[in-house]
């Protein structure tokens, strides 16, 4: 089963390595990373993306809350959360026909065409990553020259936070 896992930790160096070495000596696997700092500058948000069964999460929920520079964690696919990534896409588009067409697209996927040259757009695209993959196969696999993906980043609905 797929799982968000949201981890408030301190902000410091070694930090997202020990996260990172918690996975890897299990033999767990991270599909996706992000870590930025919050408004409190003294702490980072982490939200990673793993599969397992429920053992293993709990498992792993365990083994995150045993270390030093995490705060809090959170399963957020427990709860109603919303997710978003982060897509920035470089198409080929020579002719007045592509470039019409890769408008088209992004108009339709609610995209913005962020870079324009003489023979390339660049596409940024939020959304969930079911919206991504199905952008990503409407565009020509022969006109794609980059792929860029953020990865996942969520936050629980409501009024709550998860704060100290």
């Amino acid at each position: 089963m797929r799982r968000i896992i949201s981890i408030l930790m301190e902000n410091e160096a070694g930090a997202l390595c020990r996260v990172a070495g918690l996975f890897s000596a299990r033999g767990y696997n991270i599909e996706s990373l992000t870590v930025a700092p919050t408004e409190d500058l003294s702490l980072s948000r982490m939200t990673l993306v793993t599969r397992g069964s429920d053992e293993i999460i709990e498992q792993i929920l365990k083994q995150l809350n045993k270390l030093v520079e995490v705060v809090k964690v959170m399963d957020l696919t427990e709860g109603f959360h919303i997710e978003r990534e982060l897509l920035l896409l470089k198409v080929k588009a020579k002719s007045a026909e592509q470039r019409t067409e890769i408008k088209r697209l992004t108009d339709i996927f609610r995209g913005k065409i962020v870079d324009v040259t003489e023979l390339s757009y660049t596409i940024e695209l939020t959304g969930a990553g079911e919206k991504l993959d199905a952008f990503v196969k409407a565009i020509d696999l022969g006109d794609i020259v980059e792929v860029v993906r953020s990865g996942s980043s969520g936050i629980s609905r409501g009024d709550k936070g998860m704060r100290l």
